[in-house]
């Protein structure tokens, strides 16, 4: 598959969400790394986006809750190049009624090949790489071929 590349600007643009269990871990990581944050635009998921807000002192772009379908809105904004990479802290030990929506999210950021972490050992290496304060070009496959393809030939 032919490939494409997308800019990723000196200042990304970077989504936030946190699981319930996870949320104090994610704020105190963005409060640890809250000068590195604050020249990025920053989105989270409804609680997540309002504590951090609170926290850090500087705008969130809040979207709905994750269940109340934030992590699609986040899924939305990757697919459309909106967000430029994801840091989820997500709690592998807890089920979650909305398990098939982070399925969904973590599957749009491999689909679309932006940054993932899901634990703060991995966020803090994305964070610290000297990538972050640079123009970027993210290499993502060129789909025009799958979505101008007749129907019937996706088999």
């Amino acid at each position: 598959m032919a490939h494409k590349k997308i800019t990723m600007e000196h200042d990304k643009k970077i989504a936030l969400v946190a699981h319930d269990n996870k949320k104090r871990d994610l704020v105190e990581w963005a409060k640890y790394n809250r000068d590195l944050l604050a020249h990025h635009k920053i989105y989270a998921t409804g609680t997540t986006g309002g504590i951090l807000e609170q926290e850090l002192g500087f705008k969130i772009t809040k979207l709905q809750s994750g269940p109340l379908g934030g992590d699609q809105q986040i899924g939305a904004k990757i697919a459309d190049s909106e967000i430029d990479f994801l840091i989820f802290f997500w709690d592998p030990l807890e089920p979650q009624p909305h398990d098939p929506d982070v399925k969904a999210l973590l599957r749009m950021a491999v689909v679309w090949n932006i940054p993932i972490a899901c634990n703060r050992s991995t966020a803090d290496f994305m964070i610290s790489s000297p990538l972050m304060d640079s123009d970027y070009e993210r290499l993502v496959p060129d789909y025009e071929g799958y979505r101008t393809r007749k129907l019937g030939e996706d088999k």
